[in-house]
């Protein structure tokens, strides 16, 4: 008897899953099929999953699934996949394509994928087929693969392990001022979008997380080679940010890359929050921090290093920029310069500085134990605001001297 009840809680359950756990195929999404078919199939797929917080597996397949944008990823819905995070691309082993669980976008009229509340996508790679690696002229602007339904509050979205192949935009979580998003994660993502936007949020007023994600021009090396240096250049000439934070409250930032792009991350003058443990590589301006006012616009930043070696000309690199209101906490954050071949440097392979302040309000912040080099101007800091007050404890210039100063 006590073998036969477990037989049926293992039958129960396993129907059970059946029903709750279904394969997009089962629902006519097929690699043969083509996008506009596929689009309507996967649509009927999430709304069969929508009313009971269902989740629905998107198989294997040696060919990616061509589907339309315009798809509507309904409350309680989990589309997942077989992939972790895949930073150089997978690939069949006889052509120059992706395998795996793979959507391939051809859209450029409509956003690929908007999310609602409580919803989840994991271990799924979106590739743009069309999308050049070589020629800056034929750079498509598509619209976001992913973003936040606007018409709505959505509330509590899971992004894990993705990778992005010839995006423009990645991830669009600008919100509606009146229908802001909450409870927003984002981690272990990997892409080079040719707009320099990876991952932007604005008006989501509860914790915003950005965990572990990458941005590289070398995303597809595994299949269709490394993105020429000449889009690269394009890239950087948009002068955007790879992420951007504002209308946010105590976000988080922790373990993020980037590569190739004009700015690192844009903290918005109505955010504040915490950025550890980064790595921005190659841009031209690597932090930007604004403040709105002098109660909690304030920004901890702390584990890091900015590359910064590119851009029009030497006046405009500035591993930091901080302007506004409010205070900005620095420590152990290393700056430096020098060539690359994957893009343009400039000649003198030096920043201007270290930190440029700007602005007429009064500000503050506080840098300590920053190793700072390869810079050209005479200090490390360009102080173009008379409000502000500015402390360096227990830096090092780039004379490899101890920097304790207060301004």
């Amino acid at each position: 008897m006590r073998y036969l009840s477990s037989l049926v809680l293992v039958l129960f359950c396993a129907c059970l899953q059946a029903q709750n756990f279904k394969s997009i195929t089962d629902f006519g999404v097929n690699a043969k099929n083509d996008a506009a078919t596929n689009k309507v199939a996967l649509q009927k797929a999430i709304d069969w999953a929508s009313t009971f917080g269902g989740a629905l597996f998107v198989d294997p397949s040696e060919e990616p699934y061509k589907i339309d944008g315009g798809l509507i990823l309904k409350a309680n819905v989990s589309l997942i996949g077989v992939h972790a995070a895949t930073p150089r691309g997978t690939k069949h082993p006889a052509k120059r394509e992706p395998v795996g669980s793979v959507f391939s976008i051809t859209d450029t009229k409509n956003p690929f994928l908007t999310v609602r509340s409580s919803t989840q996508i994991k271990g799924i790679q979106f590739y743009y087929p069309d999308q050049t690696v070589n020629d800056p002229n034929k750079i498509i602007k598509y619209p976001a693969s992913i973003q936040v339904d606007k018409q709505t509050m959505t509330q509590g979205v899971l992004l894990s392990c993705l990778t992005f192949y010839g995006e423009y935009l990645a991830m669009d979580f600008n919100a509606d001022r009146n229908m802001p998003s909450e409870l927003i994660t984002i981690e272990h993502c990997y892409g080079y979008p040719y707009g320099g936007e990876f991952i932007r949020f604005d008006y989501c007023y509860d914790i915003p997380r950005i965990l572990n994600c990458h941005v590289n021009p070398g995303v597809m090396r595994g299949f269709k080679g490394q993105v020429h240096r000449d889009v690269v250049d394009a890239v950087i000439a948009k002068k955007t940010f790879t992420y951007s934070i504002n209308h946010t409250d105590n976000a988080q930032l922790i373990d993020v890359f980037t590569f190739g792009v004009y700015g690192g991350i844009y903290l918005g003058p109505e955010s504040y929050g915490q950025l550890t443990n980064f790595n921005l590589d190659c841009v031209t301006v690597g932090i930007y921090k604004l403040g709105a006012n002098t109660k909690n616009r304030n920004w901890m930043i702390a584990q890091g290093s900015i590359i910064a070696n590119t851009g029009p000309d030497l006046e405009a690199i500035h591993p930091i920029i901080i302007e506004g209101e409010g205070h900005t906490a620095i420590s152990n954050l290393e700056a430096f310069s020098g060539p690359n071949p994957a893009l343009t440097t400039i000649k003198e392979g030096q920043s201007y500085d270290y930190m440029l302040v700007k602005g007429n309000r009064r500000l503050t912040v506080t840098v300590m134990g920053c190793r700072m080099r390869n810079y050209h101007s005479e200090n490390p800091l360009t102080k173009k605001n008379p409000q502000a007050s500015i402390q360096f404890v227990g830096c090092v210039d780039k004379e490899e001297k101890f920097y304790n100063k207060t301004f």
